[in-house]
């Protein structure tokens, strides 16, 4: 199914049945498809909305390059559009920033949520990111001088691009150039403050093993969020929610009912 929404034209998909509603959403470089395992297991008892975030999946790019309030306009028009609401959530990472956000601002939103990897606190810097980053912004000055050069141009570009791919991030890197500045908007969201404000029931379920989301973050959010619990799954990675799927199932079905 589609939908146009913000702009973007959306792709999504809504199965399953009962009375009560739950929205699944993926997290960042993701799609439906690592959400769908999940919506199964649910369906016998619930209507499942499962979405491809705009730049992502099947669904088509944002217009301009979007931070997390357009992606959370987006969603809420799709779930208004749907009569999907008041519903539940699941949502991995940067899903989770989207939910995250829609929760602390509008109260009458969602029954209960799963945020599973949560991203949304922002990491501190080390020292050695303070490195990298200085490293990558001399290099980019070296390439801008270069380029005020007309024959220079190309090899400034070619060496601002090598800098980007030695000092940016994997996600950062795998980007196109719109892309990439959606992702720097969304990452530089620090929702810390909105999870107080949160009072939607939550459960938070991590991996002991993330790296991305690191389980002090899930502890974290536990603490700040008035009704929250953390269910930490032993040997879990950042997709912890995908590796013990049936337990997690099972989990997420007993806290919904």
């Amino acid at each position: 199914m589609e939908a146009e929404c913000l702009g973007a034209r959306v792709n999504y998909t809504l199965t399953g049945s009962g009375e009560h509603r739950v929205v699944l959403l993926h997290g960042w470089g993701c799609s439906i498809q690592l959400m769908q395992p999940i919506g199964q297991m649910l369906e016998e008892s619930m209507r499942v909305l499962c979405v491809d975030f705009p730049g992502f999946g099947e669904s088509g790019r944002p217009p301009e390059p979007w931070g997390v309030p357009e992606y959370a306009a987006c969603l809420l028009e799709l779930l208004q559009k749907e009569d999907f609401l008041p519903c539940c959530v699941i949502a991995h990472s940067f899903g989770a920033r989207v939910a995250i956000y829609l929760a602390a601002r509008d109260q009458s939103l969602f029954e209960k949520m799963i945020l599973t990897g949560a991203a949304g606190i922002r990491k501190p810097q080390t020292e050695e990111g303070k490195q990298r980053q200085e490293a990558f912004r001399r290099q980019k000055e070296i390439a801008g001088k270069l380029r005020a050069t007309k024959v220079l141009a190309p090899l400034a570009d070619r060496m601002e691009e090598k800098a980007r791919e030695k000092y940016g991030s994997r996600d950062y890197n795998a980007l196109d150039p719109e892309m990439r500045k959606t992702f720097v908007k969304v990452i530089s969201l620090d929702l810390t403050d909105s999870l107080s404000h949160i009072h939607a029931p939550t459960l938070l379920v991590w991996g002991d093993k993330d790296t991305e989301t690191p389980l002090w973050m899930g502890q974290k959010m536990e603490q700040l969020i008035p009704d929250a619990g953390l269910a930490v799954f032993e040997n879990g990675t950042h997709f912890a929610y995908l590796e013990q799927r049936a337990r997690f199932g099972t989990v997420a079905q007993h806290f919904f009912a």
